[in-house]
């Protein structure tokens, strides 16, 4: 077993973390406090934007469902008037930016999560520079900017911060990378403005998120079918995500014959690694889709997903980003 998946099975209670992991949590706890500590004296620089940003990230390691998030987050702000878009690091690309996605962008260059908003609609700058990749979206119009996976990212100053948790796994073992999932400790939740549990029991305070799909895409011809049509069948399942798992349970869910096959999160994928020497269907995230379109087999389908929450939340988030811009107006 992989290190990475010993690490994982003992922070989900599969196991026990190496006795070295223990340290090494500490030093990573320590240099996690002062890294803030100078963020918050100003010892270490911080840009502070002309319009509000939204940061939409987690505590802990892993896939959590940010991006359905993000892209519901900027349909619900644009439905309201606003002019979103999302600045992302761009994980899993080759670019450093700071650049502007264009009309058909490549995620081998801006990373699959970047392209997979930009195709929902949004406009979207990716750089190791966030804050300049952000003056990019001021320049086309934007009067919003989404941050995708920017808890930890200090550097950029935020006016709403939302905390996307797995209702599913929580916090594992609650503690620190390595010996736990977790980036910060759990105390930073009481800092941000929203915590949304993305499947699961929401707890107290949190605001519930689902993720709702039920079609699947052809690749050939992008004909539309639901995926009860699949219901009885083996079909060869395919999620390069934080957490594969959660892709494999919603299709079993639905009665379909899986053979799992996990990828590393962001991972590129090179055409023979589609060929698994049989006809069934393959049927792949739609995060992993953007990503396979040019050599995926002709019986590939597309899962596509989108995130379900309360119009109440949008409806916070906009009256907190309205809040801002006074006081932005005021300064």
């Amino acid at each position: 077993m992989a290190l990475a998946d010993t690490l994982a099975a003992a922070w989900y209670g599969q196991g026990t973390a190496p006795w070295w992991t223990a340290p090494l949590a500490a030093l990573y706890g320590g240099v996690t406090r002062w890294r803030r500590r100078l963020y918050r004296a100003g010892l270490l620089s911080s840009v502070r934007l002309p319009v509000p940003v939204v940061v939409i990230g987690n505590v802990s390691v892993g896939g959590t469902g940010k991006t359905p998030l993000s892209i519901a987050l900027a349909e619900a702000l644009r439905a309201r008037g606003l002019r979103p878009g999302v600045v992302s690091r761009g994980y899993g690309g080759s670019e450093a930016g700071p650049l502007l996605l264009d009309e058909r962008p490549d995620p081998a260059r801006f990373g699959d999560e970047p392209c997979l908003i930009h195709a929902a609609g949004t406009p979207v700058a990716v750089g190791r520079d966030r804050p300049a990749a952000a003056r990019l979206l001021l320049d086309a119009g934007c009067d919003v900017i989404l941050a995708d996976d920017g808890l930890q990212h200090y550097r950029l100053r935020r006016d709403v911060e939302i905390c996307v948790i797995d209702g599913a796994r929580r916090f594992g073992n609650r503690r620190l990378l390595p010996a736990g999932p977790l980036r910060e400790p759990l105390a930073r939740l009481d800092e941000v403005d929203f915590r949304v549990c993305n499947g699961g029991s929401a707890e107290a305070g949190e605001v519930p998120m689902r993720l709702e799909g039920g079609t699947a895409r052809a690749f050939s011809d992008g004909s539309i079918q639901p995926l009860e049509a699949f219901r009885g069948q083996r079909v060869h399942a395919v999620a390069g995500i934080g957490n594969p798992a959660r892709f494999f349970d919603d299709l079993r869910a639905r009665g379909i014959e899986v053979v799992p096959h996990p990828f590393p999160d962001h991972h590129a994928y090179m055409p023979g690694e589609l060929d698994f020497g049989d006809a069934a269907p393959v049927l792949m995230t739609e995060k992993d889709a953007v990503k396979c379109a040019a050599f995926a087999p002709s019986q590939a389908w597309a899962v596509p997903v989108r995130a379900v929450l309360p119009d109440g939340f949008f409806d916070a988030v906009a009256a907190k980003l309205m809040q801002a811009r006074r006081g932005a107006d005021q300064r």
